[in-house]
């Protein structure tokens, strides 16, 4: 009988967390709505590490077209705005700054970013040669990754 209150607290505590972690997500899904266009629970994502860099995908239902098209002008958008340094929209999104941006944004000379369409959707191919910087990228896409819930990617190393 000594244990059963300490284990409730556990239990409490437990569920506090996961109220507060399901208000996070609801938060991002909702700053996520507003920054892409689109319905982010009927979206999905990818983020994807990759040797040289990485990929962002974000996708609807093909048959969405307008939801799609809203997903393509996005992904130019933020390919054009990442080039530039500037990473505000997902520090919007996510409501805090995001890991490897400051990194990204300094090493934005070593770093291409390409939008591209893809099936319902499209993609920010990322690509550098730079070391410092695959490593803010791959932070940057382990982050989006679990703030999203976009599930685990592991990442490409090459071989």
């Amino acid at each position: 009988m000594k244990y059963r209150v300490p284990i409730l607290l556990l239990a409490v505590a437990a569920c506090r967390t996961d109220a507060a972690a399901d208000r996070a997500f609801a938060g991002v899904q909702a700053r996520g709505n507003v920054a892409m266009g689109v319905d982010q629970y009927t979206s999905t994502h990818q983020f994807e590490p990759l040797s040289d860099g990485g990929r962002i995908v974000l996708r609807r239902d093909p048959a969405d077209t307008a939801g799609v098209a809203v997903i393509r002008a996005h992904m130019r958008h933020i390919a054009a705005a990442f080039a530039s340094g500037d990473f505000r929209l997902p520090g919007f999104v996510h409501d805090r700054p995001v890991p490897g941006t400051v990194q990204m944004a300094a090493r934005r000379d070593h770093i291409s970013y390409t939008a591209d369409t893809l099936p319902g959707g499209g993609e920010v191919r990322i690509r550098t040669g730079d070391s410092v910087a695959v490593r803010a990228i791959r932070r940057f896409l382990a982050f989006q990754r679990q703030d999203h819930r976009a599930g685990g990617a592991e990442p490409d190393t090459g071989h």
